[in-house]
């Protein structure tokens, strides 16, 4: 409750009755405001004051998403989802709710917007991105900014199914194939990413401070929860960063860089990755499947457990990794050959009995 600015101009918030009231004290003279908000508060007192005589303040969606562009996004997360925040609000929220005040948006209209978005073919996981980015900024107008009041429209709404299932990982031999299509500088970067797994986002903002050679690690600092994790390397990983150590750019630490010096783009990297998979014919595969979901596949196929490839990957939980645990029909039969062995040692071990029961009992 108090005073605040908003474009210039002093607003009142204060308590009437056990209900939340906001009034405009149309001046943008602060001790003024003051004034007036005193005598509105001594008239609640007095038992003077109606709620009838508030002009209540119109709060727009397209204002509250802006603020929370500025405010929270841009600040708090990283660079790639800031960006996919304000994509979702120039390309699908400012048609729906763009012109809609708060008290407008009802749980009808996110529901509405759901539809939408289905009909025109958006993918579940999509969808239910866009409504947790909703949902938040709606909470943030309502907890903590206290620009509406009221429960936010977007609970109770459901989330669309997903199937989490990854089912494209590279084999050796598309490997083989997308390397021999692909540009010079991009063939380090792709089998850096699949000997660790790491994000396009990591290859790319690897610098030389965070490899060290000499113990065969790279320190990747998180940029979704600002953990550090130290990753150990294969020795096609070791090669790799080897070669790259005779290249070392003199303009920045990056060990990865474009032919004037500097940080490549992920958006050449993925014209790049993309042209190499046409010419190669393959396809259904993206940078992530090639990449990461490569790494974990293989990974579990050679039977790391799920434990040490969460570790590895650094997923926060077995279930976040669970989903790149799939199995070719030679590492389900390397589980079968154990339950294969255990009978076969039992079946010796009670033979062996039964040979020394019947020795004993023929013996004079």
């Amino acid at each position: 409750m108090g005073l605040y600015k908003r474009q210039k101009v002093w607003w009142m918030s204060f308590v009437c009755n056990g209900k939340q009231f906001r009034k405009s004290t149309e001046t943008k003279d602060k001790k003024l405001a003051q004034d007036i908000y005193s005598k509105v508060k001594g008239e609640i007192v007095s038992g003077k004051w109606f709620p009838e005589q508030v002009e209540q303040e119109k709060v727009f969606f397209k204002d509250v998403m802006a603020r929370y562009l500025k405010q929270y996004s841009k600040p708090n997360k990283v660079q790639k989802t800031y960006i996919r925040d304000d994509g979702i609000w120039k390309n699908h929220f400012k048609d729906h709710f763009g012109e809609m005040t708060l008290d407008e948006i009802t749980r009808k209209v996110v529901s509405d917007y759901k539809t939408k978005r289905q009909n025109n073919g958006a993918k579940p996981k999509t969808v239910n991105n866009e409504l947790t980015l909703l949902h938040h900024v709606l909470k943030l107008a309502i907890q903590e900014w206290e620009l509406f009041e009221g429960t936010n429209p977007v609970d109770g709404i459901s989330k669309l199914k997903v199937n989490n299932l990854i089912e494209r990982w590279m084999t050796f031999e598309e490997e083989e194939n997308l390397l021999e299509h692909s540009l010079d500088w991009m063939k380090p970067i792709l089998i850096l990413g699949i000997e660790t797994g790491m994000r396009q986002s990591e290859l790319l903002n690897l610098k030389w401070s965070n490899v060290n050679l000499f113990q065969k690690t790279i320190t990747i600092l998180e940029q979704k929860n600002k953990d550090k994790s130290i990753l150990p390397l294969t020795d096609k990983a070791m090669e790799i960063l080897k070669a790259r150590a005779k290249v070392r750019s003199i303009h920045n630490d990056h060990v990865f860089f474009n032919q004037n010096g500097n940080k490549i783009d992920a958006r050449d990297l993925l014209r790049a990755f993309y042209s190499a998979c046409r010419n190669a014919k393959i396809k259904n595969l993206r940078w992530h499947d090639a990449t990461r979901h490569t790494f974990a596949s293989r990974a579990c196929q050679g039977g790391v457990d799920l434990y040490t490839l969460a570790k590895l990957g650094r997923w926060k939980s077995l279930q976040m990794v669970q989903r790149y645990a799939h199995h070719n029909t030679a590492s389900l039969m390397a589980g079968i050959n154990v339950l294969n062995e255990q009978r076969k040692s039992i079946t010796n071990l009670s033979q062996s009995k039964e040979k020394g029961v019947t020795a004993c009992a023929v013996t004079p």
